[in-house]
């Protein structure tokens, strides 16, 4: 049997490329290392947050736009509840390049966006404390994404549109051509086309067809403290962002009382994807509390932490390109730190690169040629 097209991860982007191709009327088949939704990848731990008006700059806002529709669409299709719109603060000094871009990205494609002085953001929100010379660029329509959910979703919705997925059977090996030939663990397959979105795994993967792409798996961290609901509530306080001088924190509030969750974005230890992640531990808990002691003083206790798999670029933005001289094969990687809002996007434009040639969206900051 020739597939149309195998999906090599169904992780995020894989499994809602694998809806839209099946969507299409294509013979699918998707296959992951393990059974997603997760823990040994990037998209677990509850929530991510979208927000509109971006901070990485504003050439990626037509592409989360287009995200957020489509997971307007698939809180209808699946009839979950999938984005809370808590909004989403972000913080840092006025001259700082994220917060900048966040009112760059605002001005150009009209989002809303409410500007607060230090003072003005701590009366609004009394969890925080903010240094004087600190600003508060406040996006209302802007949310959290409920994460394994909205993976379970696509992947009840690509199964009832007739996928094939196959769980816990990792792949060995990539034979490129016309047809290209998947080694798994239990068996070969062929398809016409190939799509590979195996986050820290890609990689390692692309080795097996002596390609190297510069994407870097990377050990991260979050936690969750114990909040006053009603300070820290996600009826009364946002999902937050802050750029710091020298460092870079995200998080979100209690939500089903949950208590606060706190990451950090930059930093973080290169791995082996294969090997189990160290723990979360005590020099990890001692940054996040040094944060959250500054911001929001009036958080309870650290209830417990954990850690994911990051995959990065040397300049943080994705790649989602065709592999040079292999018309048939795309990939998708180097999304982790500010991938999964797009998740949804991302897998409407794989289906239409493998189907088309093409996608609707404008993909040329993704170019694997950038780091020719």
């Amino acid at each position: 049997m020739i597939y149309d097209v195998i999906v090599i991860g169904a992780g995020s982007m894989g499994i809602a490329a694998g809806y839209n191709l099946a969507k299409a009327g294509k013979h699918i088949l998707m296959l992951d290392a393990f059974d997603p939704p997760h823990d040994d990848g990037s998209h677990h731990g509850e929530t991510r947050i979208i927000r509109f008006a971006y901070g990485e700059g504003a050439s990626y806002v037509p592409f989360v736009k287009r995200a957020g529709e489509l997971w307007r669409d698939l809180e209808t299709l699946s009839n979950e509840s999938l984005f809370l719109q808590t909004g989403v603060v972000n913080v840092g000094e006025p001259t700082s390049s994220f917060i900048q871009n966040v009112r760059t990205s605002a001005k150009l494609y009209d989002l809303a966006l409410e500007q607060y002085s230090a003072i003005e953001a701590m009366k609004k929100w009394p969890g925080l404390s903010l240094p004087g010379n600190f600003v508060a660029c406040f996006e209302p329509t802007a949310g959290v994404l409920r994460v394994e959910a909205c993976i379970h979703a696509y992947k009840k919705l690509a199964i009832e549109a007739g996928a094939t997925l196959h769980t816990n059977e990792k792949v060995q090996n990539i034979i490129a051509g016309d047809i290209v030939r998947i080694q798994t663990t239990h068996k070969v397959y062929e398809a016409k086309h190939l799509i590979v979105t195996a986050g820290a795994w890609t990689t390692e993967l692309l080795q097996t067809m002596d390609i190297t792409i510069p994407v870097t798996p990377t050990r991260k961290t979050f936690a969750w403290f114990e909040a006053e609901e009603q300070l820290y509530h996600e009826n009364v306080f946002p999902a937050y962002c802050f750029e710091l001088a020298d460092s870079l924190y995200y998080g979100f509030p209690s939500i089903d009382g949950a208590g606060l969750k706190l990451g950090r974005h930059d930093g973080g230890e290169t791995i082996n994807p294969n090997d189990p992640l160290r723990p979360f531990d005590e020099q990890d808990a001692i940054d996040l509390q040094n944060f959250i002691n500054r911001f929001m003083p009036q958080h309870g206790a650290l209830k417990f932490g954990k850690t994911c798999k990051y995959s990065m670029t040397p300049d943080e933005d994705f790649i989602i390109d065709f592999l040079p001289d292999h018309k048939n094969i795309v990939i998708a990687a180097g999304f982790s730190g500010h991938g999964f809002k797009f998740s949804s996007a991302v897998g409407e434009a794989l289906a239409d690169l493998t189907l088309n040639g093409e996608s609707n969206q404008d993909l040329s900051l993704f170019q694997l040629s950038r780091f020719n």
